[in-house]
């Protein structure tokens, strides 16, 4: 059973090989893409991906567990941990989420400011590198679908 992953924002759609942080470059976690966001320093909505039940949620990052199973974790920037200041919580573990249901809010820009990545990577947990497929490249808005796994 194949799970469509659908653009959680709006920005450009690029491979995880890119992504400056080796744990998601090198698909340790699971398979997906990666979304680098608009050069802005306005508010940017991260939304559920899927339908699911948010599992874990952080500032930074959010793991919602769909109904068949399948995980998709959410990391907002890169060494973002811990910097709670740039995210604003739209949602709660625990909470049952439909596609496009707000998850975090935060600014690109300020991320950038504090000299880190604001990448977005967007993974299905624990699947083989390589395995996400009919993936997104170049624009995409919220909503899209990013990639089929």
């Amino acid at each position: 059973m194949s799970t469509r992953v659908l653009a959680p924002l709006p920005g450009t759609a690029i491979p995880l090989s890119e992504v400056p942080d080796p744990v998601f470059s090198a698909e340790m976690v699971g398979a997906g893409v990666a979304i680098e966001p608009p050069d802005t320093d306005a508010d940017v909505t991260v939304v559920a991906p899927i339908a699911g039940t948010i599992v874990k949620l952080h500032p930074h990052a959010a793991v919602i567990l769909s109904d068949t199973g399948t995980g998709v974790l959410l990391h907002v920037g890169i060494d973002t941990v811990g910097k709670t200041e740039l995210f604003r919580v739209q949602a709660a573990e625990g909470d049952r989420v439909e596609i496009g249901q707000p998850l975090v809010t935060f600014s690109p820009n300020a991320v950038r400011r504090m000299g880190l990545s604001a990448v977005v990577p967007v993974v299905v947990m624990d699947t083989a590198p390589g395995s996400a497929r009919d993936a997104a490249t170049g624009t995409v808005e919220t909503g899209a679908v990013l990639y089929t796994i």
